[in-house]
């Protein structure tokens, strides 16, 4: 486990390494360029994980389990918002339903965390879930880049989840067809590192105007680019850092 930057959260847990591209999102997963900086420095959970294609790096679509992760957040006393496999996805179709199901036994056993599950598999998500316990600290979500992809939500919305929540990042193109009935957070975020494809501000304006009849707080994370800091996280002069409401 380790302390992170992402706005969203607080720290990343990866019990599972590795994934395979399938959607534009995609492309330039920050993931995989950080499994094949950790290979090459002889991290041995990455090994093989990712090769060269086209000068960049591009998963192999092989999955490592790490059981000895799994005891991370027990060791970790002080509260955190956890990011469960910022490098992988845990509903990804190698990952075994019983390693899900370890990972949600550890959860369950503390929750002093909150954990914030992303993945591009929400119906897989839900056929898994459905057979788990909800827990109230752990927030399930799905990633939606275009409106080829709208399709995501409608399949987290059958998700029994604490909190459904949509990461719109990379966003490449409009989705101002979505539907966030059920959904408690959305988050938004430009693409950003070498690569990086541009986000209209007009893609943001729809998902903004979204959020307010759904009840649906709105976090925007970044503008993204090459250079994102420079870029900043600023949309229509303020900071939107909202926080869904927890189920009392």
């Amino acid at each position: 486990m380790a302390e992170t930057a992402i706005e969203w959260t607080d720290a990343t847990w990866n019990p599972v390494a590795g994934c395979s591209v399938l959607s534009p999102g995609c492309t330039n997963c920050y993931a995989m360029r950080m499994a094949a900086r950790l290979d090459a420095m002889g991290v041995a959970k990455y090994r093989g994980l990712t090769r060269k294609s086209g000068g960049r790096a591009k998963w192999t679509g092989k999955i490592r389990l790490d059981r000895e992760a799994l005891v991370a957040p027990v060791k970790w006393r002080r509260p955190r918002r956890i990011f469960v496999n910022s490098m992988s996805d845990l509903f990804h179709d190698a990952v075994p339903e019983d390693f899900v199901a370890d990972v949600w036994a550890v959860m369950a056993s503390t929750q002093w965390h909150t954990y914030q599950i992303l993945t591009k598999r929400p119906v897989r998500m839900a056929k898994i879930t459905a057979g788990l316990k909800m827990l109230p600290n752990v927030w399930l979500g799905t990633s939606v880049e275009n409106a080829e992809h709208l399709d995501r939500i409608d399949a987290l919305r059958k998700v029994n989840a604490a909190i459904r929540f949509i990461s719109f990042e990379p966003l490449l193109g409009s989705v101002g067809a979505a539907n966030l009935t059920g959904i408690h957070w959305a988050i938004v975020g430009g693409e950003s590192g070498p690569r990086a494809r541009p986000m209209l501000e007009e893609w943001v304006d729809e998902i903004e105007a979204a959020c307010r009849p759904a009840g649906t707080a709105f976090f925007f994370k970044q503008w993204g680019g090459v250079r994102k800091k420079s870029t900043g996280r600023t949309y229509r002069d303020q900071i939107f850092d909202e926080m869904p409401n927890l189920p009392v």
